[in-house]
């Protein structure tokens, strides 16, 4: 899986008076969760911007004053009507421990189906999947080369022996 560097400072005031002097400095408040105790921290909002608005999944290395953790996204908080990003929840990961996320689905191959004139219907471009994290892939391809007029690929269909899909198999 793809990772992500990231450096935070710690917060000490907490609060909705401390969250908004820190974005007026063009930080976003952050808490990280899932260890030992919680770390509220802040990060530059450019930097995050890289992070977040992309289509492929990271597992971020944080650097919070000296103090390595390695975390994922669970929660973005943005603004109503800006988009601005208000808040972002962090999820510690360990190397021993299961992890379940979201992986993107890549669509690969040039199905029967739609050159005889059919049409292609994506319904899931992430699939919840469950693993270590060493074992997760950065996306999971499907070939769609041999998908013939009527016919559908289903979650069942994917192997692969590191990871365990998360919801309907069908």
């Amino acid at each position: 899986m793809k990772t992500f560097e990231l450096k935070g400072i710690l917060r000490t005031d907490l609060g909705k008076k401390s969250s908004k002097q820190i974005r007026s400095n063009n930080q976003v408040p952050c808490i990280l969760y899932g260890g030992k105790e919680n770390v509220s921290f802040s990060v530059s909002n450019p930097d995050i911007r890289k992070l977040i608005y992309t289509p492929h999944v990271y597992i971020v290395d944080l650097s919070i004053n000296n103090a390595k953790h390695k975390a994922v996204i669970r929660e973005v908080q943005t603004h109503p009507v800006t988009d601005s990003i208000l808040h972002i929840d962090f999820q510690e990961v360990f190397d021993d421990k299961a992890m379940t996320i979201d992986v993107p689905v890549i669509i690969s191959g040039s199905s029967i189906g739609v050159r005889k004139g059919g049409k292609l219907k994506i319904y899931k471009r992430y699939l919840k999947v469950q693993g270590l994290p060493g074992n997760i892939p950065d996306e999971l391809t499907v070939d769609i080369s041999e998908l013939e007029v009527g016919k559908s690929i289903r979650i069942s269909d994917i192997k692969n022996d590191k990871i365990k899909f998360i919801g309907n198999p069908s």
